[in-house]
């Protein structure tokens, strides 16, 4: 690619005779337009693959569960199906529906290796702890946004179903976690493919919007697992849709002009500019054109541009004192929402009633944590909304904490209002989580976002892992460690800036 001359500004004002340089930012508010059909229609097919990362995410709730049993011989006493069956004798009790239903009847996986469950679901999470870094940086570098976002997607595809075919649990604990390995970077890469080509003002509620898709997916997981009440069946129909997905809806998306641009490949990232603009019903001036946002102000970043490329990795985030501090912040905030976020989920699935009724329930009851937040993001802000929903969060966390610490007193009442905080802690905690995301890909340029992104999605994974370590502590104390992790998360979160109607830079270097 020709070059300007080092020597020579790289913005020269349009009277002049050359060409105006600007930003992507800059010439979406100017020119191409920060929210039109184009955007929405992207965003829209982009953030379907959402759906994906919920079905394999908590398909484990129906295929991993416990089902019912019967007593079919002398000497079987009836019992609760959570323990009772450890003291029978082999063949006076069954399966009810038989053991195809779920991994536990199939797999025998009760009494003394019903551990194997939580490992099994950890093994996943722990899959999508590497894989959120891996493709967070494969998504930076040569493979591009929608080439990583394809590549998952197949291998979603590919290790869902053959999942379904396990002969053994420990196949079964394998292939789940390989399966963690590619869904951990679906949501990442269709988050920032998504929103990097909208515009500052309306990057925040639309970003915020993508998780609608995320819940949805929850919903809709539950009617499936309802219709297929086999644990191999159910495995095999939310394994397709991504490959459906790569089939149908990915060739009609565009890659980031972001990316094209920290790649040195400028008359890409002008040939999607000048795509959004015309679909928007605007126009890009002839004599405007793109560069990094660093241009002006570093020679040897602007040597790379004219070379070929600009990218980076999680060690020049943490070269820069300004990058480490917040990359290490970021980490340690996403691992205790994630601790509040996933072990509240579980005490509220683990409630003893309808389990597809129980979790359809629970992914409406976050949408309007949603719809709170993206109505009062451009209003207050980034950090305000991250630091009110914690504490919001972990105070009412510590308040079931209390409550449960006051053993049965109350009755009926007690349990009602522990509910209650429960249900107001996943409240304030899936705003918080969703909100994260938009938070961490605005404090970090370009050439590292998903790197950054990546890597905060990791330390939320591991957080995962843990909740349901958390959670069978029992009594007061998994509250407690909610309402503490929420708390500090929220007081942690004071350390960072503000990004509100903030340019998205380019290159560390020019974020400098």
């Amino acid at each position: 690619m020709d070059g300007p001359d080092l020597e020579t500004p790289l913005v020269r004002d349009a009277s002049d005779g050359g060409e105006e340089g600007i930003g992507i930012d800059e010439m979406l508010e100017r020119y191409a337009g920060e929210f039109g059909p184009w955007q929405l229609r992207h965003f829209v097919l982009t953030s379907l693959a959402w759906l994906i990362e919920a079905f394999h995410t908590m398909v484990m709730i129906f295929a991993d569960r416990q089902p019912d049993w019967v007593c079919v011989g002398p000497g079987c006493r009836p019992g609760p199906a959570s323990g009772g069956i450890c003291g029978l004798e082999p063949g006076s009790w069954e399966w009810v529906g038989g053991p195809s239903g779920s991994t536990v009847s199939e797999f025998g996986l009760v009494c003394g290796d019903k551990y194997k469950v939580g490992l099994a679901q950890s093994a996943f999470f722990g899959g999508c702890m590497v894989g959120a870094g891996v493709f967070g940086h494969l998504s930076d570098s040569f493979l591009g946004r929608k080439g990583s976002l394809t590549t998952v997607c197949i291998l979603c595809a590919i290790f869902g179903c053959l999942t379904a075919l396990s002969p053994t649990y420990w196949t079964y604990a394998l292939l789940r976690f390989l399966t963690g390995l590619s869904a951990g970077g679906v949501g990442l890469c269709a988050f920032v493919l998504a929103t990097e080509p909208i515009g500052p003002s309306k990057r925040g509620p639309a970003g915020m919007s993508t998780f609608y898709f995320f819940s949805g997916g929850i919903a809709l997981l539950s009617a499936i697992a309802y219709a297929f009440n086999t644990w191999r069946t159910l495995y095999l129909v939310t394994s397709l849709p991504a490959l459906a997905y790569v089939l149908s809806v990915l060739p009609f998306l565009s890659e980031s002009p972001r990316w094209y641009l920290v790649r040195g490949r400028t008359k890409d990232a002008m040939h999607v500019m000048h795509s959004i603009a015309a679909r928007n019903g605007k126009r890009v001036p002839d004599g405007v054109s793109l560069i990094l946002d660093d241009d002006n102000n570093n020679k040897k970043e602007s040597e790379n541009a004219v070379s070929g490329m600009v990218s980076g990795s999680l060690v020049d985030v943490m070269r820069s004192p300004v990058t480490r501090r917040r990359l290490i912040l970021t980490v340690v905030i996403n691992f205790m929402t994630a601790i509040v976020y996933y072990g509240l989920s579980l005490n509220v699935v683990n409630l003893g009633t309808n389990v597809y009724l129980n979790v359809a329930l629970n992914a409406v009851a976050e949408m309007p944590a949603f719809l709170l937040t993206a109505a009062l993001l451009n209003r207050l802000g980034r950090k305000p909304m991250a630091i009110g929903t914690m504490l919001f969060s972990g105070g009412f966390c510590l308040l079931g904490s209390l409550l449960s610490s006051s053993g049965d007193q109350g009755g009926g009442l007690g349990e009602v209002m522990r509910m209650g905080c429960g249900v107001l802690g996943i409240f304030g905690m899936a705003a918080t989580y969703n909100l994260l995301f938009i938070y961490v890909a605005e404090l970090f340029p370009t050439t590292v976002r998903n790197a950054a992104l990546g890597c905060a999605t990791q330390a939320g994974h591991l957080g995962a892992i843990f909740a349901p370590m958390v959670v069978v502590l029992g009594g007061g104390t998994p509250f407690a460690v909610f309402g503490v992790s929420g708390i500090v998360g929220g007081l942690l979160v004071l350390y960072l800036p503000e990004t509100l109607n903030q340019r998205l830079y380019d290159t560390i270097e020019g974020m400098k």
